[in-house]
């Protein structure tokens, strides 16, 4: 039966306060600045190293093995997340946050003195290990010590950090390696890295803001070694297919069908184990799959924006990179304005609507997208990045707030966890699947592949590529409407965990 909408604030307004909001209420200022910083740390050097790759070649050749700078780092980053949100709930947030921001940091160090392609590779990697601990465990926090009605503010605190990152990471990659070396793009992380943890060390009280103590329980080595090789054989095998070797190869049979063999021998020793690194429970339980869905979905649409909406703007409209990358950032000004805005909407309305507004508003941008013509002025493709930007903020930043809410304080790590490994494998998704289309787009115009791969992209003429990207497009456009899936899936009543009374009804 439906709610007043009257009735629902006073449900969430006078909940009984935890001790976070109460004794932390001084505190959380500082705890949130320091999550935003080591947030973006993991964010822009994700993206930072675009425009350095030169002269990183310069100065330690491997022009080959370059693309491994930014594979090691992602796949080490996303096999990790879902081990690190189920240690985060034995061993606490705060713990594994230092953890992480100080693998990071020692990473980046390493980054920053490496003396061939080959280290950098490995050091990259070791970064990505810190920074598959500090996203759970940051985003886990947040949820620690924030109320309901509080989370949209924060979590938009948070997007906004994400999206800056996409467009302010390669700008400070070309400054730094134009201006004094690449290396300082890894030696700036030392004193921002000891800065968020000095900060997390003395003003986080972690005991403060728990609902109940961890519980140390014993760690699933076997669950976790397997989960991790099968997504990494997974996520090698997207990542790389297509590009490094033909999808119908022995390598690609290799990397996917053993991913798929590990993923069910996974399945059969979790089934037995005392305490599961991924429990049952998490694929059964629909708030967390519509979480999962929006956040698998979402990394798609966002590696399809982020990745061809550029090379359009430039090759196809004419456009300066400058333009190109302010048509894009309206991405990043769309997304966090949701993300903070959507907690009067899913205060009022319920989860479920928020999410059906999300989509909504990712319908109408990839509509607006695949609008876009040779012709169009660069504006439509600003417009639609920002609309799309706006549906993927009223979507998975509600999602992340609904799932913390729906599960148990010594469940909220795993499940975070679990959904940010989904947004990791649908942006490898992403990758595969636009990459194939824009690749098979240009070799049919062409004539067939060798002829495709003999030329460069700025020699493509716009009559190929233009109708390469156009199908691009199209299938942005299909995965936004997927959003609606992941809507459909949310109960239309969601009950936290901590509070028998209803949090949202529609």
């Amino acid at each position: 039966m439906p709610c007043r909408p009257a009735r629902l604030r006073a449900v969430v307004t006078t909940a009984a306060p935890t001790r976070a909001s109460v004794g932390l209420r001084s505190e959380r200022g500082p705890i949130l600045g320091s999550v935003m910083i080591s947030i973006a740390l993991i964010a822009i050097d994700a993206t930072i190293l675009a425009t350095a790759v030169p002269a990183i070649v310069r100065d330690l050749g491997g022009f080959t093995q370059f693309p491994w700078l930014f594979s090691a780092y992602l796949l080490t980053q996303a096999i990790s997340t879902p081990i690190y949100g189920k240690l985060a709930d034995t061993f606490g947030r705060k713990p594994l946050m230092l953890f992480g921001i100080g693998t990071f940091v020692l990473g980046s160090v390493l980054c920053a003195v490496a003396w061939s392609m080959g280290a950098l590779i490995a050091f990259r990697a070791l970064q990505g290990l810190g920074a598959g601990a500090i996203q759970p465990a940051g985003m886990t926090i947040m949820g620690d010590i924030y109320s309901v009605a509080e989370r949209a503010v924060a979590q938009g605190y948070i997007a906004s950090v994400w999206a800056m990152s996409a467009v302010i990471g390669p700008a400070l990659g070309g400054l730094f390696s134009d201006h004094l070396s690449w290396r300082w793009i890894f030696w700036i992380n030392l004193p921002l890295g000891l800065l968020a943890a000095a900060v997390l060390w003395v003003r986080f009280d972690e005991k403060a803001s728990l609902s109940e103590p961890h519980v140390r329980r014993p760690i699933d080595w076997w669950g976790a070694t397997l989960v991790a090789a099968a997504s990494a054989l997974l996520l090698l095998g997207l990542l790389e297919g297509g590009i490094r070797w033909p999808w119908l190869s022995w390598q690609s049979a290799v990397a996917l069908g053993g991913s798929a063999l590990l993923l069910l021998l996974f399945v059969r020793v979790e089934g037995r184990a005392a305490d599961p690194v991924l429990p049952g429970w998490l694929f059964r339980h629909r708030v967390l799959n519509a979480a999962t869905v929006g956040g698998f979905i979402a990394g798609m649409v966002m590696l399809g924006v982020t990745s061809y909406v550029p090379v359009y703007a430039q090759q196809v409209l004419g456009a300066g990179a400058t333009v190109a990358g302010f048509a894009v950032a309206a991405l990043a000004i769309g997304w966090p304005f949701a993300a903070s805005t959507s907690g009067r909407v899913y205060l009022r309305w319920g989860f479920k609507a928020c999410l059906f507004l999300g989509a909504g508003f990712g319908a109408i941008g990839a509509s607006i997208l695949v609008l876009v013509g040779p012709g169009s002025p660069i504006w439509l493709l600003a417009a639609a990045c920002l609309v799309l930007g706006l549906g993927l903020g009223y979507v998975v930043s509600p999602s992340i707030v609904a799932l913390q809410s729906a599960v148990e304080f010594r469940q909220r790590g795993v499940a975070t966890g679990a959904n940010m490994f989904a947004r990791s494998v649908g942006s490898a998704v992403g990758v595969a699947m636009f990459g194939a289309i824009a690749n098979a787009m240009v070799a049919d115009r062409l004539g067939g592949a060798d002829a495709a791969g003999a030329i460069e992209l700025d020699q493509l003429p716009v009559a190929v590529l233009d109708p390469a990207l156009q199908a691009v497009f199209l299938a942005v456009a299909g995965c936004a409407l997927l959003l609606v899936l992941a809507a459909s899936l949310m109960p239309s009543r969601l009950v936290a965990s901590t509070n028998p009374e209803p949090v949202t009804s529609e």
